[in-house]
Order: structure tokens, then C-alpha cells, then sequence
């Protein structure tokens, strides 16, 4: 029997332990259970977390066993290599799908019921491997996808036009990676179209502004990996935002990635769609009205995947 108020982080380098610390801070579950390859590794970051709970809130954090995550609702898959300086997501694809193959061996194992969540990368073909080998139905598996894109879209944004980020309506769609795109045709301010209000804000013309931004979007991960070697903050924050989603059932409206059985016209693959999440995990996949040029951008996203699953040796 699942246990909601029950989490699992698989993987405890910087980004799994950051993500377990904000969940920690989150105070949504009361059980946090960390495994590692290296355990003892797992057990120093269990014993650092527990340490600051008499700050935060009453829960159990410690390091286990895939026999401990038997329970979990949300599964939190972070194990995988790095990626290195000059590399890109796709680079990790060999090595990391045989490390998710891996673990997903090890979910069924234990007989795991719980949502999977893949941050892992690249995350939208790992997303896709751990759909077909778990075999578990397409809405418990799920990738973070662009939900840490979309945040850094909307941060430079808000920092262009000088208004709170969270009044910031924008999202970016397709690949985790070099291939995604900006959804400007949906882009508002608190419901005052991007362009309009970028007009409020003194800009006659904001497509070259729009440009550098998804530039600096598409190219964010590069530049901090060049300058402290590796990026675990914002996507820490943005897989607990997803797990809160999962446990609190807010029907949060999110870019995860997602397995696409017609929508856009595309099948056969995972790509980091608006969909609404809550306690069954994807629980609907949205069919966005997008600008042509748009279209075109996410179906050439899928085929620049779809290229890449056809090269993972279970397909």
C-alpha cells in the first residue's frame, strides 16, 4: 500500500541531496528514504539533512534499501553520470539509460506503486526508458522536464521587464535540451499580452529581446556547469515543486515530460508538455493551441529525440 506521506530519492550526488534538503524545508512528507550506489554517501547526507530538523519539521530522513521505497508514493530518480563541461544531454544518453535500466529493475523488484519521477538526463529519453521498462501506465511516469527551463524563462523575463517573476505566464515546450522552444504566443503579464506589456515597459519592438532571452534560456546549464561545474539548486527546487504537487493533489499545471500518444501529432517518445499533476501523477496532458512556427519547433524537437531512442538498445 502506498504511503503519501512518503518519498524516495534514488541517487545522492548534488542534485538528488538538494532535492531531499528542499523537501525537507517543504516539510510535505513525513518519510524521505536515500539510496546511493555508494550508501555511506547516502548515509552523510541523510545524517547532514537530519541534522537541521529541529529548524524545520518533524519527519524521518534516512538512508535505506530499494526494500525500503516498497511504499513510497513519489519516486525520485536522480542516478545517472553527470554532465560534463562542453557535453550535452544527449552526450549522457548511453551510459545513463543503462544506469535507469538499472533501477527501474530494481523498483519492480520491491513492487513499488508509487510515481516515478525521472531527473535524470537527458531527461526525456530517460523518462522514456523508465516508462517501457517499469511497464507502468504512461501518467505514473513522469520527467521534470522543462519545469526548471520554464522558471528561468520566466525569471529573465521578469528581469527585462521589471516586474515580479511570478506574474510571469510563460512556459518553454519539447526536448530538456538544445532543441526546446519558447511558447511566446502564450506569454502574458498577469493577463496583459508579453508584447503589450512590453510596450507598457517602453519597447516598441521586443523580438530581439525575446531572442536573447531564450538564448540565455536554452544556454543556462552550460554557463553555470562551465563556472561551478554543475547545476542542482533550481532543478532542487523544481522537482520538490513537482512532488509537492503529486502529495498536496493540486492539479498544478506544469511542462513535465510526458509520454505523447497523439497529441501534436506526436507518438512514441516523452516530451515536456503543460500537463496537470496531482496525486495519479500526469493526470492530462494539455493540447495547447500553438502559433505554426511553434508546431513546426516541437515537431522537430520529437524527431531529434525520436533519433536518439532509436539508437537505445530496446528499441
Amino acid at each position: 500500500m502506498v504511503n503519501i506521506q512518503k518519498a524516495a530519492v534514488i541517487g545522492c550526488g548534488f542534485v538528488g541531496s538538494t532535492i531531499a534538503y528542499t523537501l525537507m524545508q517543504k516539510g510535505v512528507f513525513s518519510e524521505i528514504v536515500l539510496l546511493d550506489a555508494n550508501h555511506p554517501k547516502a548515509e552523510g547526507e541523510a545524517m547532514d539533512i537530519s541534522h537541521g530538523l529541529p529548524f524545520s519539521h518533524a519527519m524521518d530522513i534516512y538512508a535505506g534499501t530499494y526494500e525500503d521505497i516498497s511504499d513510497a508514493a513519489v519516486v525520485i530518480i536522480t542516478a545517472g553520470a553527470n554532465q560534463k563541461p562542453g557535453e550535452t544531454r544527449l552526450d549522457l544518453v548511453q551510459k545513463n539509460a543503462k544506469i535507469m535500466r538499472s533501477v527501474i529493475s530494481d523498483i519492480k523488484r520491491v513492487r513499488c506503486e508509487g510515481i516515478l519521477m525521472i531527473v535524470s538526463n537527458p531527461v526525456d529519453i530517460l523518462t522514456y526508458v523508465a516508462l517501457k521498462e517499469s511497464g507502468f501506465p504512461k501518467e505514473r511516469v513522469i520527467g521534470s522536464g522543462t519545469v526548471l527551463d520554464t522558471a528561468r524563462l520566466k525569471y529573465l523575463i521578469s528581469e527585462k521587464l521589471s516586474v515580479d517573476s511570478r506574474n510571469v505566464h510563460a512556459f518553454i515546450a519539447g526536448e530538456h535540451g538544445d532543441s526546446e522552444l519558447a511558447v511566446w504566443s502564450c506569454a502574458n503579464i498577469y493577463g496583459i499580452g508579453l508584447e503589450e506589456f512590453a510596450k507598457m515597459k517602453g519597447y516598441s519592438d521586443f523580438d530581439e529581446e525575446k531572442e536573447k532571452i531564450y538564448s540565455a534560456v536554452r544556454d543556462s546549464a552550460y554557463e553555470i556547469i562551465d563556472r561551478k561545474g554543475a547545476t542542482y539548486y533550481g532543478i532542487g527546487m523544481a522537482a520538490a515543486k513537482i512532488a509537492e504537487a503529486i502529495v498536496r493533489d493540486s492539479h498544478t499545471v506544469a511542462p513535465v515530460s510526458v509520454s505523447l500518444g497523439g497529441e501534436y501529432g506526436l507518438s512514441g517518445l516523452c516530451l515536456s508538455i503543460p500537463s496537470v499533476i496531482g496525486r495519479g501523477g500526469a493526470e492530462q496532458v494539455l493540447e495547447i493551441s500553438l502559433s505554426e512556427e511553434e508546431n513546426e519547433k516541437l515537431k522537430r524537437s520529437a524527431e531529434e529525440l525520436k533519433e536518439v531512442l532509436g539508437e537505445i538498445d530496446f528499441l
